[in-house]
């Protein structure tokens, strides 16, 4: 099953997407996550009765994020990009021991989620928009301490995330030791539809989904790679999630980025700005096998960008 929400005459709807793109309505007024928890029996039979009431291409809908998540984990599970990334900050330029140890993660903000085709306002103070391609996992119901042999029951489906990123700001904000924050609280992505785990059957290979992944800039293609290469797959993420901690139904488990699927790591890469940040105007676009595509259009700035002052000194080397 692909499984969606759009906006139809003002109101939320909960639909499928069949493999000829079209959108069918399902009658139903359970959500997402409420008809995929359903027996297999009363799926089926709540999905044989679609597209009664609405049937269209999906090409005319106007799709809302699949989910509405109370808490998103963006994980950085792709050797390649951080060996890429690494290339351009201080130290060794290798990859940490400790990123080989366990698949480290941070919260991103729910709120900031975007419709899958929304236009994405230019983020106040950055000259360094940025793109990451990326896969995301659905959690189906309540999971904490999940065995890895258990974990695949605990996956609703997939789907696309792009979590985009201001990394001039990113860059300086990290100098405090701390992880991202206004760098990326301000847009995320999701959709167009969620993928059940069933529906990608054909394209597993082992213990990893095999899921070709594009992203282009204004029609040009800038990069390309597989969900085979993760380092973990989404079972190992969402085992590492769960440990000793709650993780929701329809909660984030995001890949991070791939090879190739952020300007950021070209950026790394060659040491020059090429190709250059996203500037107003611009369209990304990613698709990945069997989860569609999503698109959005970079648009004049909304936000006045209020700032804070810069901090009131309390200490110095004196006081000791």
């Amino acid at each position: 099953m692909k499984i969606a929400r759009y906006l139809h005459n003002g109101f939320a709807h909960v639909g499928v997407v069949t493999d000829h793109g079209r959108l069918l309505n399902l009658p139903t007024r359970l959500s997402v996550l409420e008809v995929l928890a359903l027996p297999i029996g009363e799926r089926n039979l709540i999905e044989a009765q679609a597209g009664r009431l609405f049937n269209t291409s999906i090409d005319k809908v106007h799709f809302l994020p699949p989910v509405e998540p109370r808490a998103m984990r963006d994980f950085v599970a792709f050797e390649a990009h951080i060996a890429g990334m690494k290339k351009s900050e201080g130290g060794t330029g290798k990859i940490p021991q400790a990123w080989y140890d366990v698949p480290v993660f941070i919260f991103m903000n729910p709120w900031s989620v975007l419709d899958p085709n929304a236009d994405v306002p230019m983020p106040p103070h950055t000259k360094a928009l940025d793109f990451e391609l990326e896969v995301a996992a659905i959690v189906l119901k309540p999971a904490r301490d999940v065995s890895l042999e258990n974990a695949g029951e605990f996956i609703a489906g997939y789907t696309l995330f792009n979590d985009w990123s201001a990394r001039d700001i990113q860059r300086h904000e990290m100098s405090v030791g701390l992880g991202p924050s206004k760098g990326k609280d301000f847009a995320n992505t999701i959709g167009p539809w969620i993928t059940t785990p069933d529906e990608l059957a054909k394209y597993r290979k082992d213990d990893r989904l095999d899921l070709e992944m594009t992203v282009s800039v204004n029609g040009i293609e800038i990069g390309r790679d597989s969900t085979k290469n993760m380092s973990w797959n989404f079972e190992e993420l969402l085992v590492h999630a769960s440990r000793d901690a709650m993780v929701g139904p329809g909660d984030v488990l995001a890949s991070g980025t791939c090879s190739g699927g952020a300007l950021s790591e070209k950026w790394s890469r060659s040491g020059t700005q090429n190709p250059p940040p996203l500037q107003v105007g611009d369209v990304v676009e990613m698709t990945v096998t069997g989860l569609g595509t999503i698109r959005n259009r970079i648009v004049e700035t909304k936000s006045p960008g209020h700032m804070a002052p810069p901090a009131k000194r309390t200490y110095s080397e004196d006081m000791l």
